[in-house]
């Protein structure tokens, strides 16, 4: 059989009612059909026959009388289900509750999808003020602690993706890798911090991060560099073990300062 590239094996309805169901998911209300072809370029005739199959198996859900759509709690229970089967989630979210139970800031479980970082899972603090939940949510890779975690220790494909970024976010993406964390100000939003952390996996590759987050008030540089980042460290290196990886493989040192 001749080769043919992965496309041309595609289902174009298929490939629609995936699409759909991304733009449902990105959404945080409710999408009209509308707003839904202008985003996707569909006809509305062509969304109306796909959500009428989705609400028809309870994927898609659509309040009565009204005109607007969002996920149901069948594409709910696919999501959780595939969750429970993740290895990488399964071993690092003990080690995500111990690290809020030890600092009281939520951590996440972050790992790449095409080029974006995406925040797979959460676990949240008992704090009064917190930083809007970012489950589920993507940012762009060079936009984030998390997202230059990933670029600095992944594979080829991601050398190239440093490559077209600016060249301070290339120094900056240099330096996580020296040092083995990430921090930034304010990149998933105005006041918040976020730090990141590399985790590995028994061959040694990089599979994903960990990153606290946390309104910036209270993530100052005395608490990051005391206690926020060596803990933060520590859980990365405990969930990489949990992961088989034998040696963290980073520089032996005292973290570096927070600027």
């Amino acid at each position: 059989m001749p080769n043919r590239e992965k496309d041309t094996y595609c289902i174009r309805s298929v490939e629609n009612a995936l699409l759909l169901l991304e733009a449902l998911a990105e959404g945080d209300s409710k999408c009209s059909l509308s707003q839904l072809s202008s985003k996707l370029g569909m006809t509305k005739a062509s969304l109306f026959r796909l959500m009428a199959t989705f609400e028809s198996h309870g994927y898609v859900e659509r309040g009565q009388g009204s005109s607007e759509y969002k996920l149901g709690l069948a594409a709910f229970e696919v999501g959780q289900k595939l969750l429970s089967r993740m290895t990488l989630l399964h071993k690092a979210r003990p080690v995500m509750n111990q690290l809020v139970r030890q600092c009281n800031e939520t951590v996440y479980l972050v790992v790449q999808r095409d080029d974006d970082a995406l925040f797979l899972e959460m676990t949240d603090n008992d704090q009064k003020v917190k930083v809007v939940s970012l489950n589920g949510r993507r940012y762009p890779l060079g936009d984030c602690a998390a997202g230059r975690i990933l670029l600095a220790f992944d594979d080829a494909t991601n050398k190239e993706r440093s490559e077209e970024l600016p060249h301070n976010i290339q120094d900056e993406i240099k330096h996580c890798r020296e040092q083995g964390f990430c921090i930034d100000r304010d990149g998933i939003g105005e006041g918040s911090t976020c730090i990141a952390v590399p985790l590995f996996n028994a061959e040694g590759n990089s599979c994903g991060c960990l990153a606290m987050v946390g309104p910036s008030f209270r993530m100052d540089n005395e608490r990051i560099n005391n206690q926020l980042l060596p803990a933060i460290k520590a859980a990365g290196e405990m969930a990489s073990a949990r992961l088989g990886h034998i040696g963290f493989g980073l520089k032996s040192k005292q973290p570096a300062a927070a600027n």
